[in-house]
């Protein structure tokens, strides 16, 4: 068996001790089969001089509405090289080539993870234009990243005290991004008039997901996390914690308190909306997690029911934290074990989940309901009273949202607020690309935070 190609990753962005040294991980790529760029027939990365703007859709100009999209067929900096024996892990951090190796191997490695969830080759939903996605390393104090019709485009995320933070070092936010790129392909774009609120929160939801199983398969954030919580994974943590852009902050909490029940009246962005379907699969991996330490007696029925009535109490961490921590020190590598199934079987479900739905007209009980089919066909439903509790709490199935309101007063024109007929779901008509037209700009990872309700 031929020997895969070897990369360096930092599991989560290296802004805390913990993770401030990469991890070397292997790709599905055979060592010899990934090019200068790093490139392969899937993908490829360019680190482009002098791009003027963000691909994506277009705002009418003079000559009307078209696209700005790859391939980018300017000057670039030079390509991340493999050694001889056709490795990448001997770059160093510091090396501008280590941003561009580091890109393409997290995009690389989400992608091996996830058709390892569904059992096979996804297709770029591009594919009638490309058969390659274009990895864009964007320097030019770009605060955003986002992925569209045949590109994944990286910025930076700039602190509130001036620090910079490229976004192709991290792994949550390259990872969340090509979530993006699975559902488009696993799902689809729905028709124009067929692309539903629920949709939108579905994607991004989806989005974070994707990226959190994927964390959750690096050694170092399976240690940091087991050492920081014990199991206890209500305890704020790495994993619930999605898309951490300073040591102390976020743009959303897997772990959330919100409902369907709370958009009722409406709603006005999409990531908000997606947080009571991202915590009900959050509140099922852990229930699952829980049922690996039952069958494995290290916790009992009683104290997993005090979890359950406990989940939302001020409470829970003083009653819950020394119960993990004495079970937790009678067997951590049991727990680490338990942990990593639980993983697998939320991958597998949601795999199975998504690879059921259509995206016209999607809702969250459509989510729901083969969210349950899929524990039907692969754990013969041992599941099932989990997953429908977790979904009830939830509101899924029962709420009905309301409209997209209107984009608050204090926020400036010209602002993307979701992604109906955004860069993302725009599918050009043209089959080439028209240029020199102003880009309509996506929201930043700084505003997402910002109307999250987060900090940074």
């Amino acid at each position: 068996m031929s020997e895969l190609t070897r990369f360096r990753l930092f599991a989560q962005a290296p802004l805390t001790e913990a993770f401030s040294e990469p991890e070397t991980v292997t790709v599905s790529v055979p060592a010899g089969g990934v090019g200068p760029g790093p490139c392969d027939e899937r993908m490829y990365v360019v680190d482009p001089i002098g791009k003027p703007e963000a691909y994506g859709h277009t705002e009418a100009g003079m000559s009307g509405p078209g696209a700005f999209l790859p391939p980018w067929t300017g000057p670039a900096y030079p390509p991340a090289l493999p050694d001889a024996a056709g490795h990448f892990d001997h770059i160093p951090v510091d090396a501008p080539e280590f941003e561009a190796a580091h890109l393409y191997a997290a995009v690389r490695l989400t992608l091996d993870i996830w058709e390892g969830y569904f059992g096979h080759r996804l297709e770029w939903h591009f594919r009638s234009r490309s058969q390659q996605l274009e990895l864009v390393l964007q320097r030019d104090l770009f605060e955003n990243a986002f992925m569209g019709f045949g590109f994944l485009e990286v910025g930076v995320h700039k602190a509130r005290n001036g620090d910079i933070h490229p976004f192709s070092l991290n792994f949550d936010v390259i990872a969340h991004e090509t979530g993006h790129c699975i559902i488009f392909s696993a799902v689809g774009v729905p028709a124009p008039d067929k692309a539903s609120s629920e949709y939108l929160g579905f994607h991004e939801s989806a989005a974070d997901l994707t990226a959190l199983i994927a964390a959750m398969h690096f050694k170092s954030v399976l240690d940091e996390l087991l050492k920081n919580t014990r199991g206890n994974l209500y305890t704020l943590n790495h994993v619930n914690r999605i898309i951490e852009l300073t040591g102390n902050g976020q743009i959303r909490r897997a772990a959330n308190d919100k409902t369907l029940y709370d958009f009722e009246d409406g709603w006005q962005d999409e990531h908000t909306l997606a947080q009571p379907l991202t915590a009900a699969i959050f509140d099922i991996l852990v229930d699952v997690f829980h049922e690996q330490l039952l069958d494995a007696k290290l916790i009992d029925h009683a104290a997993e029911d005090l979890s359950d009535h406990l989940e939302n109490d001020p409470d829970y961490h003083a009653v819950m934290q020394p119960i993990f921590d004495r079970a937790y020190a009678r067997a951590p590598d049991v727990f680490r074990q338990a942990l990593v199934q639980a993983r697998d079987i939320v991958g597998f479900l949601l795999a199975e989940t998504w690879r059921a739905l259509g995206a016209d007209d999607l809702n969250y009980a459509d989510v729901g309901r083969e969210l349950l089919i899929a524990d039907e066909v692969l754990t013969n439903a041992r599941y099932k009273r989990i997953i429908y509790q977790n979904l009830v709490r939830r509101g899924i199935g029962h709420a009905i949202v309301g409209p997209k309101r209107e984009r608050p007063k204090t926020d400036k024109p010209g602002k993307e607020h979701n992604h109906m007929n955004s860069t993302r779901t725009f599918v050009p008509d043209a089959p080439a690309p028209a240029r020199g037209l102003r880009v309509r700009r996506p929201l930043s990872y700084r505003e997402r935070l910002i109307r999250a309700g987060g900090r940074s």
